[in-house]
């Protein structure tokens, strides 16, 4: 029997990139899935298909995590359609290049919704679903966290905030719920970055390789899995962060 069998999670953001590399992962060792995904309908129905190949139930939930009772009412929701919730992915999130002396009040605050405001409040919203039987929450922080990004720093807030939110949360939902994060670095690059630049990273990063969504999936697998872990941030950035 796989380790994840009979469990159902909530992956938000999941029909693509990391959220969908998540969302098979987990597919792979048992669990149903609810794809949670905001504008990509193409990409949510094919991420589904591949799920069903692996023989799990699946369910689509569109949704803008940006406004504060979307975020609220996700959980419910996947409780609905699959009859119950165990795990709760938090990887919808945005990354914009923001130079100082140019961020906008818009771009700051919709930032912060997605990135910060949503997963507390699907977290929160997700709890008391998950107590009969214990429940897991993973969010997906960012080598940003750790590091000052002179062009990214309202995003490297937003994930300073979802670590201490994951310590935060960790201790308030104890025993039942268990509360952990992932903070990758360089795994898929932003569309925009040329060869050039993703060559100086992997050269500049300890193992010399930009990383993949199939390494973040991996290790939010293991936190699901791992029983005696809370409270906890496993980064995943090929060393990036001690190379100095």
């Amino acid at each position: 029997m796989k380790p994840l069998a009979g469990k159902v999670a909530l992956v938000t953001g999941g029909a693509r990139r990391v959220g969908k590399a998540i969302a098979l992962a987990l597919a792979d060792r048992g669990a149903d899935i609810v794809v949670h995904y905001n504008s990509g309908a193409v990409q949510a129905d094919e991420t589904a298909r591949e799920l069903r190949a692996r023989g799990v139930r699946v369910a689509i939930v569109q949704g803008d995590l940006s406004h504060v009772d979307v975020a609220q009412s996700l959980p419910q929701q996947a409780q609905t359609l699959l009859g119950r919730l165990d795990i709760v992915i938090n990887s919808a999130a945005m990354m914009l290049r923001t130079p100082m002396g140019e961020v906008a009040p818009d771009e700051w605050d919709l930032m912060f919704a997605l990135n910060l405001r949503a997963p507390f409040f699907v977290a929160q919203a997700a709890a008391p679903l998950m107590q009969a039987d214990g429940g897991v929450i993973v969010n997906i922080a960012d080598l940003a966290a750790y590091e000052t990004w002179p062009a990214y720093v309202p995003h490297g807030i937003t994930k300073a905030g979802v670590v201490q939110m994951t310590r935060a949360l960790a201790r308030a939902l104890a025993p039942a719920v268990r509360v952990n994060a992932v903070a990758p670095g360089a795994v898929l690059l932003p569309d925009e970055w040329d060869a050039v630049t993703a060559d100086r990273l992997a050269a500049t990063t300890p193992l010399r390789r930009i990383g993949s969504a199939d390494d973040v999936a991996q290790a939010v697998v293991f936190l699901c899995e791992a029983g005696y872990v809370t409270g906890d941030v496993i980064i995943v950035d090929g060393g990036r962060h001690i190379r100095t």
